[in-house]
């Protein structure tokens, strides 16, 4: 699922910052204070009235569940994956754009600058072979073209990042962003069917009633392109992983963080799962995951299936915050048995928000054969203080 719901809220929280800003500047708002807000802090409330919410299983229609769910208050579109060039590097990226509405309210305004949705957007690449994270954040308010989403053709943008079909069909997708030293090109292609998370593709985060989502997810795609590093360029592929996620939804009080693992094995199969920490140190029944087969059949996991212990962890000299750093996973019923660890230590992320989310090496043993692989891991709830800027 990504539990990115929190991440998504705090640009509400700085929403009329931007708006304001953008009444006197069309130039993005770019790379705020690292850190400032604890995601959990973020999602600790909120106003939902005159909002949708997701309340129970729906009929999932495309392409029009590819753009945008402006009635609902937070939604996502989440590209993470790992990539090698000819020569063996190995870089992670994550390309994320976030649509958070400021009002349930119509607009009544015929100014092209009227807007009551604004779009963040995280973007973030991995150099495994020098130890290097980068990220970058940029927002804008979704009006007079510059951010949006749009079905089809499918396009979703910030400014000059975008994920757009380069077809009529939605896939092939193309993506791209850049920053100061960074940039990536890469088109990606599907491997597998979409799969519904949860019950038929609603995600349930605890037990108030809408606190869900609508969540559905692409867990193995073919990535090809380019990516550049401070003038250096390099032709890449690999796989990526889509999640797409909307709701009206809010952490529980009980509910302190999560750890979200989408891991692609070498067999084949992709294992998605979310263990959702609560205040005492146990783990909410909420967490939930998937096993998608090779042949993309899909099997649910609830909070008991899967046994998660930690090895390592790593603190962070940015914001002190202490995540795990080596893990294992453990699902009895399936004969599964790995471990996860990061290619690279810091990975934590130098926006507005502090969390930790990077490129991961998997391996084990899956219903007895040895298996290996690459994935992508996000934290949240660990750190409680504003993170220092990353030289």
């Amino acid at each position: 699922m990504k539990l990115t719901i929190a991440i998504i809220g705090v640009a509400v929280l700085v929403a009329l910052i931007v708006l304001a800003w953008m009444q006197f500047s069309p130039e993005p708002v770019r790379n705020p204070q690292a850190g400032s807000i604890e995601v959990v802090s973020a999602m600790s409330g909120g106003d939902t009235a005159g909002y949708t919410r997701a309340i129970e299983p729906r009929e999932f229609v495309f392409p029009q569940d590819h753009g945008a769910h402006p009635n609902f208050k937070t939604e996502w579109w989440y590209f993470t994956g790992n990539l090698t060039d000819k020569n063996g590097r190995q870089f992670g990226f994550q390309l994320t754009f976030f649509r958070s509405a400021v009002s349930s309210d119509s607009i009544y305004s015929t100014s092209n600058w009227a807007a009551n949705q604004v779009y963040m957007g995280h973007f973030a690449l991995s150099d495994i072979a020098r130890d290097r994270f980068y990220s970058f954040e940029q927002f804008s308010r979704g009006a007079a073209g510059l951010a949006g989403a749009q079905a089809q053709p499918f396009r979703v943008w910030l400014y000059d990042w975008q994920a757009h079909s380069t077809k009529n069909t939605f896939f092939p997708l193309r993506i791209e962003a850049r920053d100061s030293t960074v940039a990536i090109s890469l088109v990606l292609d599907s491997l597998k069917p979409l799969v519904l998370q949860g019950e038929r593709g609603l995600s349930r985060k605890g037990r108030g009633e809408g606190n869900a989502s609508y969540y559905y997810s692409y867990t193995r795609l073919a990535a090809k392109g380019e990516i550049t590093v401070d003038g250096e360029r390099y032709a890449v592929d690999g796989s990526a992983w889509l999640d797409r996620e909307w709701s009206t939804s809010a952490l529980e009080p009980n509910q302190e963080g999560w750890d979200w693992f989408a891991l692609q094995l070498s067999n084949g199969a992709d294992l998605m799962y979310y263990q959702m920490r609560t205040r005492d140190g146990g783990v909410d029944p909420a967490s939930t995951g998937v096993l998608v087969a090779a042949d993309g059949r899909s099997t649910t996991l609830g909070a008991g299936d899967v046994d998660i212990s930690v090895a390592q962890h790593w603190k962070s000299p940015w914001s002190g915050a202490d995540y795990p750093a080596r893990w294992r996973l453990r699902i009895a019923k399936q004969n599964i048995d790995i471990q996860a660890e990061p290619l690279i230590s810091d990975q934590e992320l130098q926006v507005s928000v502090q969390y930790w989310e990077g490129a991961t090496g998997v391996r084990g043993t899956w219903q007895g054969a040895q298996v290996d692989g690459r994935g992508y891991i996000e934290m949240t709830g660990y750190g409680k203080k504003p993170g220092a800027k990353r030289k």
